[in-house]
C-alpha cells in the first residue's frame, strides 16, 4: 500500500504529481477554540481531530490537506473563547475547498468531523457538491455511538465534555484532562437547543459548560470509543475509494 502524503509540504509542481496517485482527499475538522468545561482545554477537539487523522493515514492511502480548526459552533457561544462561524460560512468554507481541489483533478474528498451542531452544513454541502460532480463523505459520531454496547456508558445522558469525550481524552491526550475538575452537569429537559449559562434561559441549562457526568470517564472506555471510531473512518474512507 502506498503511503499517505501530507500536501501543505509539497511544492505545487510535486502536488500535480502526486494528485493522481490518491483518490480521496482526507480533512480532519476540529474546533481549537471551543469551550468543554472546567476540566478539558478550547482544543480538545483539534487535538481528537488530529489523533483520529494521524491514525487513518496508516491504514488508507489518502492526500491530506490542513486540519480545519474553525466551524459552526454556535451552542457555545456564552462561554468565553469559544469561536463559531456562520452556518452559511462553514458550508460554502467546505465547499471552497472541494471546489479549488477539484480543479486539480480530484473529487472525492471525506472530512473527520468531530462535531454535532456541523452536521447539518455538512449534508448541506454534499447535496450541492455533487451537482458539480464532488463527493464529499463524512464522520457522524452520533451513527457510531449508536453501534456501541449499551452498557459502555453510564450517564444519565450528555453529548458534550461528559463521559464519552472525556474518556476519548483520558485514552488519546491523558496530559490535558484535569479530573479533579471534572464533575457532572447535566440539564435533563427535553426538547432545548443549544447550552446557555442562564437557569432561565431557552437552551440546555449548563453553569459549566458540560452536558453530561465526565466523572464516569476512564481511559479503558476512550480505548474502545476511540478504536470504534477510527475503525469508522476507514471504512467509510475505503467504500469511498472503491466508488
Amino acid at each position: 500500500m502506498k503511503e499517505s502524503i501530507e500536501l501543505e509540504f509539497l511544492s505545487w509542481m510535486e502536488v500535480e504529481e502526486v494528485l493522481n496517485n490518491y483518490k480521496v482527499v482526507l480533512i480532519a475538522l476540529g474546533a481549537r477554540t471551543k469551550e468543554h468545561g472546567p476540566h478539558l482545554p478550547l482544543n480538545n477537539d483539534y487535538i481528537m481531530a488530529e489523533y483520529l487523522k494521524e491514525q487513518v493515514v496508516k491504514e488508507v492511502p489518502v492526500a491530506v490537506l490542513p486540519t480545519l480548526q474553525y466551524g459552526y459552533y454556535p451552542s457555545f457561544l456564552e462561554y468565553p473563547g469559544s469561536i463559531s462561524i456562520s452556518e452559511e460560512t462553514f458550508k460554502n468554507m467546505i465547499m471552497d475547498i472541494c471546489l479549488s481541489m477539484k480543479g486539480y483533478g480530484v473529487k472525492k474528498f471525506y472530512i473527520i468531523n468531530t462535531g454535532i451542531s456541523t452536521l447539518r452544513p455538512l449534508r448541506s454541502a454534499c447535496e450541492e457538491l455533487e451537482k458539480k460532480g464532488i463527493i464529499l463523505h463524512f464522520l457522524n459520531i452520533l451513527d457510531v455511538d449508536k453501534k456501541l454496547d449499551r452498557n459502555l456508558l453510564v450517564q444519565e445522558g450528555g453529548t458534550h465534555a461528559d463521559e464519552g469525550e472525556t474518556s476519548i481524552m483520558l485514552h488519546i491526550a491523558p496530559e490535558i484532562v484535569d479530573m479533579n475538575k471534572a464533575e457532572k452537569d447535566y440539564d435533563p429537559r427535553p426538547k432545548r437547543r443549544g447550552l446557555t449559562r442562564d437557569p432561565e434561559g431557552d437552551g440546555v441549562y449548563s453553569k459549566t459548560g458540560i452536558y453530561g457526568n465526565p466523572t464516569l470517564a476512564t481511559k479503558e472506555k476512550g480505548k474502545i470509543l476511540t478504536e470504534s471510531l477510527i475503525a469508522e473512518v476507514i471504512k467509510q474512507i475505503r467504500s469511498l475509494i472503491s466508488i
